[in-house]
């Protein structure tokens, strides 16, 4: 007697099946594997891990607009405290991991924008 697929297993299934007759491209994920080398999804965009590596890029978004919300502004009426160089060299480190992040998810997002060209060519 065999055991009912869950949901989880009958996604994972769709997406291998949608990757290998060539549904869509690889998906560039919003994260790196431990030596730092990019991760790449095969998925038309409706699976578990696309729709984790949706979420995770939201969060990688607003932590960034966060972060900003730390800069001292220098000019204006309103001038705030200024920083220990601690600080600095903190807010700077998380500024640039949130820039690295921020240019992963546009990299990705630019690389699923379909091309006029070829959509003109399928409709055609």
């Amino acid at each position: 007697m065999t055991k009912p697929r869950s949901d989880a297993d009958r996604m994972r299934r769709r997406d291998l099946y949608d990757a290998a007759a060539g549904v869509a491209g690889p998906r560039l994920l919003p994260w790196t594997t431990p030596d730092g080398r990019p991760c790449y999804l095969s998925t038309d965009g409706r699976g578990y891990l696309s729709t984790l590596a949706d979420s995770i890029e939201a969060v990688q978004l607003g932590m960034g607009e966060e972060l900003l919300e730390h800069v001292p502004r220098s000019r204006g009426p309103r001038r705030a405290r200024a920083l220990s160089a601690t600080e600095y060299r903190w807010l700077a480190s998380r500024l640039a991991e949130a820039l690295t992040d921020a240019l992963r998810v546009a990299e990705s997002r630019g690389q699923r924008i379909p091309d006029p060209e070829e959509r003109a060519a399928e409709h055609a």
